[in-house]
């Protein structure tokens, strides 16, 4: 069954776990990115931990793979339950995210690899000298290549997600940011798609931020997008 989470993107530990005691029982996931990350540290994550919640830790590391191994042992030190590397680090590194991971055994944080940013288009990519490629055929080969390095899943935008569910096969971890309901403002992202859609396609998570924490019922949103996917599943 898909997953909702939810991106805690504030600035403080103070207004995260507002949040989440706002939210209460309606959600049980959420995003720890790098604004709130960088402002709080690792106790913004325990604590989110400690109200009983998951944690996904959305970093998106990209290093060497001593350095991206290391970072990686210290976030599942903490319990977080996915985190995310750039696939653009290459084969090695991914292995070194993934060997790390897979020290704490299965309830150890899932590696999951970035494929292709959602606020990216064909035009980003050929500014980034990935000349010759849409977003979805980069989404393909480097999804491609993190499963084969040992991620347990990707990131990529709903767009691509039915291609990448064939691609890669029923076991892959599938998020998707770019998520957002019927009618909502879409901000930066390029590439979206509505919950139902994306769980439709095979998504197994889907991140939500502003149609949720900015709505007048931040409850009821969350309610109502959780309504939507159990219907597509």
């Amino acid at each position: 069954m898909a997953e909702l989470i939810v991106a805690l993107d504030v600035n403080s530990r103070a207004e995260a776990e507002a949040k989440v005691r706002m939210l209460g029982e309606a959600v049980g996931f959420y995003k720890i990115g790098l604004e709130l990350y960088t402002a709080e540290g690792p106790d913004v994550v325990k604590a989110v931990k400690d109200m009983g919640k998951k944690v996904f830790l959305d970093l998106k590391f990209h290093d060497i793979p001593r350095t991206v191994e290391r970072a990686v042992a210290s976030g599942g030190k903490l319990g977080v339950d996915l985190m995310t590397i750039h696939s653009v680090g290459g084969r090695a590194m991914i292995r070194a995210a993934a060997d790390a991971a897979a020290a704490f055994g299965a309830a150890g944080p899932k590696i999951l690899a970035v494929t292709v940013l959602t606020s990216l288009d064909a035009a980003d990519l050929a500014d980034a000298g990935v000349a010759g490629r849409t977003p979805a055929e980069q989404v393909r080969a480097m999804g491609r290549l993190a499963l084969d390095s040992g991620a347990a899943g990707i990131v990529c935008s709903p767009k691509e997600v039915r291609a990448m569910r064939e691609l890669l096969g029923p076991s892959a971890l599938l998020v998707t940011p770019g998520v957002r309901p019927a009618g909502a403002a879409v901000g930066d992202q390029k590439r979206v798609a509505t919950p139902g859609d994306a769980v439709r396609d095979g998504s197994t998570h889907l991140v939500v931020g502003r149609p949720i924490l900015a709505a007048d019922d931040p409850v009821a949103a969350a309610n109502a997008i959780l309504s939507e996917m159990m219907a597509a599943q």
